[in-house]
């Protein structure tokens, strides 16, 4: 009989991959959320089908909110592996396993192997990790680029008299990643943490050492060359992400998901569930010192620890919009928290170990009930029963009409090859419309006239029910605007309607269902 031993430096690295390997197979039990997953993923579909690498598009209109990391790399990975579901989440999850790995060599170097490894766990087991890290939007990515660069900061900070240059450079690469994930936040949230810092640890005279000239070239070689082909090709396009989507939406009261102050307070305790109660354990070490852990850490590293969770939540609160999301970037830091709390507060009772098991399966088993669960509650909201069905019989010269509401996860299923037309008031909504998929739409149109055409009246409704080869994807309940139109209905789902119009169907191309039908088609057959 063969015996393995493992290192314990070789175990933590095992558990690390199986808590990826958790993460993993949670991401392939639910199907996309909406909006964001079926929006996100959609942009990065039709990225890939388009090869317009430089336009994200959602519903073949410009979509300029973030910029494009999350949807290059997503497209890469539906190329790899196919169109589906676990092909989106594995951008998060590999981001997801970047700021796991980002957190355990640190801590590991801050407060030794067990300190390492505890604080991996508790990160490795919470719902921020098992379910944000597998959520697709931009929000994860942006998270791990952030921690990231403030790792990487400090500990060239911390190396001596004069920052170690190469961990510096790393921390300049982490934020232009950053800011290809979700703009001036990826730049500006590490260096708010490093500022008050450096000022809080006395180490500010420290900066004039950094290698500015190299860090500031490769930022500007990784972050800038989109940003300016985009400015060339659609000048108004920096005003749009930067003052628009992040300067106004931070400072106004008129977006959506307003929340009160106390928000992310409440959403560190469901995303660090349980572990962020013991980030306030004794001062102390219970029970004398173990030899298993390492000393408790120097000052500095506590006060960055505080300084990034508290600042940036500060930070988050302030706007009036506020989502779960957006509070990620806190938990590598949180987590360390955490970990050394246990560790003065838990580590040496007797039942210690057999706790952080079973807290470690509860989460576990949160997360489980959540992605198994999630598919129901959400049916009547999702469009991929309509989807499958539409792939089968649409063909590839006709076109899908929608109106009254946005199905943001049917082009990903389906995996049209043109642009749906969406029929709505649109010179009201301009007037009216709030923070919602219409403002996406008209706002997108404006940078490129011939995607505008895809915004329609609602007046053509009747003349495109009379005409062959079209198709209406219509919410249950809004059946209304139907009225004396030639449409018929042609399959009903959960929570949306697919109607044929009344005139033939064109009869171009193949005869066979495999030749006719979209790669979204679930019941292909052969002939």
């Amino acid at each position: 009989m063969v015996t393995i031993s493992l290192s314990e430096r070789q175990k933590s690295w095992l558990i690390l991959t199986l808590l990826w390997l958790v993460l993993l197979l949670l991401a392939a039990m639910r199907p996309l959320a909406v909006p964001d997953e079926g929006r996100y993923g959609e942009i990065s579909r039709w990225m890939l089908q388009s090869t317009d690498w430089l336009t994200p598009r959602l519903n073949g209109i410009p979509f300029f909110h973030k910029p494009p990391l999350l949807h290059w790399l997503q497209a890469i990975s539906l190329a790899t592996f196919g169109v589906n579901e676990v092909a989106l989440r594995l951008v998060p999850a590999l981001h997801g396993a970047l700021m796991l790995v980002a957190l355990y060599l640190a801590a590991r170097s801050i407060g030794g192997e067990q300190t390492g490894r505890r604080a991996a766990f508790m990160l490795g087991s919470s719902l921020g990790f098992l379910i944000g890290g597998q959520y697709v939007n931009h929000d994860m990515l942006v998270a791990t680029w952030i921690g990231v660069a403030i790792w990487c900061f400090a500990f060239a900070f911390m190396a001596g008299e004069k920052p170690a240059a190469n961990l510096a450079r790393l921390g300049f690469v982490a934020c232009a990643l950053g800011m290809l994930s979700k703009g001036l936040i990826g730049i500006a949230l590490p260096g708010m943490v490093m500022l008050i810092w450096l000022i809080w640890t006395r180490q500010l005279k420290k900066i004039i050492h950094l290698p500015w000239f190299s860090g500031l070239a490769l930022f500007a070689v990784i972050a800038l060359p989109w940003f300016a082909m985009a400015w060339r090709e659609y000048p108004q396009v920096l005003d749009y992400m930067f003052v628009n989507q992040q300067f106004t939406r931070y400072t106004a009261s008129t977006y959506n998901n307003p929340q009160p102050w106390w928000f992310y307070l409440a959403s560190l305790l469901l995303l660090l569930f349980p572990w962020v109660f013991f980030v306030f354990g004794p001062g102390r070490q219970q029970g004398g010192a173990s030899s298993a852990e390492a000393p408790p850490p120097a000052r500095q590293w506590l006060a960055l620890c505080w300084i990034w969770v508290v600042s940036i939540v500060v930070f988050f609160s302030i706007p009036h919009s506020k989502l779960i999301g957006y509070v990620l970037p806190v938990i590598p830091g949180l987590a360390l928290l955490a970990a050394l709390g246990w560790q003065r507060s838990m580590a040496q009772r007797p039942v210690a170990g057999k706790l952080f098991v079973g807290l470690c399966l509860l989460n576990a088993g949160i997360a489980l009930a959540i992605v198994t669960q999630v598919a129901a509650v959400t049916r009547s909201g999702r469009a991929q029963d309509l989807a499958e069905v539409l792939a089968c019989a649409l063909k590839p010269s006709e076109t899908v009409y929608v109106t009254g509401a946005y199905p943001y996860d049917l082009p990903f299923y389906a995996q049209l090859r043109k642009p749906m037309v969406v029929l709505d008031n649109w010179p009201l909504l301009r007037r009216e419309a709030g923070d919602g998929w219409q403002r996406e739409l008209f706002e997108g149109a404006d940078f490129d006239p011939q995607a505008a055409a895809l915004l329609q009246s609602i007046e053509v409704l009747p003349a495109a029910g009379l005409a062959p080869g079209h198709w209406l994807v219509l919410r249950i309940g809004d059946e209304q605007v139907l009225e004396k139109t030639g449409w018929k209905l042609y399959y009903e789902g959960a929570g949306w309607r697919l109607y044929r119009s009344e005139g033939p169907s064109t009869a171009e191309g193949p005869k066979t269902a495999q030749q006719v039908s979209l790669p979204g088609c679930k019941n292909q057959r052969h002939e």
